[in-house]
């Protein structure tokens, strides 16, 4: 589901930019919240010059938009109101408690729930919608979360990431029409052109279109804001070949620049990593719009970008782990656990899927609490780690059930894995004062190339930990196991399933 999020978000975002004017910009931003952040209604309020908000996109309801569109807000009136709110990361919260009516509001007709997590109808959260240099531009308001819940730490940090897109599309969508003011009333004088792209906040440039090829192609002008994002001088600049400013990796992209200015797209975005003066890297996002000539030239509008890609990785990086442990989750194992069914298919190579379950762990649950419970899983995840290679995968399924996938080892040395499992696993895990032990049964399943699939591997390697615990638990003794059944005799004595073929997969 987060990863669907992500997802959403990344799409929705490159729709904020493709705005003509402000108020398509507007309207698509408040489209957006309420398609892909999970709020049924979202509103833009948005800062004038003369510090006047005034509500001017509303999308989700009908309702919201007859009572609120064209409502105005004295600046410091709305925002004495909003210091009353609580501060969730960058955005702020109003509970019900906190409501007044001395903001113009619009309250949903909706019956309030008694779970103190629920969302109620008084409820209000905001957004500050800032420019690339901090300037407020506007608030976004949304409401009547999908789930019918107070947001959680995911859905903020996406309300978050749209929310400074939309500050940014809201900053570019002001400089484009104010370019475009000034072109109407100054007949596009050089000198009103001049003063919008030098003194912009946003890097800008001119990139002559003489040529398709990044190696030809050159910047014909370039701002201060520019030069101070690539940390190389004017001159410097416009010496150089576009191809070279250029990360390597990201040619292709910057080929994509060129391409789309040539095919007539008159506006585009592209994200792409530029090489800075000092050797560093920098990811940006470049809105390029096409200019009529002669000559033909593009205008590119290019912000630093780093900072949300590091958070965008970091959010996806926390999407596949599990968030007690730190271990993989179930939905990250399915890429190396693939890889492995696929190695195995192509070259005939063998991996071991090893399926653990903790014996005691309800006991540790129910006598100490669950405070003791989650440290002994914590330390379980670590005593795991520490006994496999960095090129193997320790994951989390949920519970009290843990996965090793190794690859490259003979079944004896996956015996003696077991064992060490075994062993260092029941060592006491020191917690408040006690000295708690659990134990673990191991069940494992061969990948070798007559697998049905990763699917099999999970069901088999549980089948077979089941087998372990079971037998265990019927022979009353807490040691290691003797296997049994058709796999009798196995080497190190674990019940170890082979998947020969669709019967065994089942």
């Amino acid at each position: 589901m987060a990863m669907a999020a992500i997802r959403s978000v990344y799409r929705i975002t490159g729709r904020v930019n493709t705005g003509v004017t402000l108020a398509e910009t507007l309207q698509l931003i408040v489209d957006a919240v309420v398609d892909g952040v999970g709020f049924g209604v979202a509103v833009v309020n948005y800062l004038h010059p003369d510090k006047v908000y005034e509500a001017v996109a509303i999308a989700g309801s009908d309702e919201a938009r007859e009572t609120l569109l064209g409502a105005r807000y004295p600046a410091d009136e709305l925002d004495r109101y909003l210091e009353r709110a609580e501060r969730w990361g960058q955005l702020r919260y109003l509970p019900q408690e906190r409501f007044s009516d001395s903001i113009q509001s619009w309250v949903p007709d909706v019956v309030p729930d008694s779970d103190p997590d629920s969302w109620h109808p008084l409820d209000a959260l905001f957004a500050p919608l800032r420019a690339p240099n901090g300037e407020l531009v506007g608030i976004l308001g949304v409401d009547l979360p999908a789930d019918g819940r107070k947001p959680g730490p995911l859905q903020r940090e996406l309300l978050e990431m749209l929310a400074a897109q939309a500050g940014i599309a809201i900053d570019n969508a002001n400089l484009v029409e104010a370019l475009r003011r000034e072109r109407r009333q100054l007949a596009a004088s050089e000198a009103a052109f001049r003063l919008a792209f030098n003194g912009a906040g946003t890097g800008m440039c001119l990139i002559g279109l003489e040529s398709s090829d990044p190696d030809r192609t050159r910047l014909t002008r370039v701002n201060a804001a520019l030069c101070r994002l690539l940390g190389r001088d004017e001159d410097v600049l416009l010496s150089m070949r576009f191809a070279d400013l250029i990360h390597p990796d990201d040619v292709d992209e910057g080929r994509a620049v060129l391409a789309g200015a040539f095919g007539g797209v008159p506006m585009h975005d592209h994200e792409l990593r530029c090489v800075r003066g000092d050797g560093g890297v920098v990811w940006v996002s470049a809105t390029v719009s096409v200019v009529a000539g002669p000559p033909p030239f593009a205008i590119a509008q290019v912000q630093d970008i780093t900072g949300r890609k590091a958070a965008e990785a970091d959010l996806v990086r926390r999407a596949s782990r599990d968030p007690l442990t730190g271990l993989v989750n179930r939905e990250a194992l399915a890429a190396p656990l693939d890889a492995a069914v696929r190695r195995a298919g192509a070259d005939g190579g063998t991996s071991a899927l090893l399926f653990c379950d903790l014996d005691d762990f309800k006991v540790v649950n129910d006598t100490f609490g669950h405070d003791a419970g989650d440290a002994v899983l914590v330390a379980v995840a670590r005593r795991l780690v520490s006994l496999v290679r960095p090129t193997d995968t320790v994951a989390r399924l949920g519970g009290d059930e843990f996965v090793i996938l190794v690859e490259d080892l003979l079944i004896d040395e996956v015996a003696a894995l077991v064992d060490r499992v075994e062993r260092v696993v029941s060592a006491p895990i020191g917690h408040d004062g006690h000295a708690l032990r659990v134990r673990i049964s191991v069940g494992v399943a061969v990948i070798d190339a007559t697998i049905a699939g990763a699917g099999a591997a999970l069901r088999a390697a549980d089948r077979a930990m089941y087998l372990v615990k079971g037998h265990r638990h019927a022979s009353r003794v807490t040691g290691r196991v003797t296997a049994f059944g058709e796999h009798a005799g196995a080497p190190g004595g674990i019940p170890v399933l082979r998947l020969a073929g669709p019967d065994n997969a089942q």
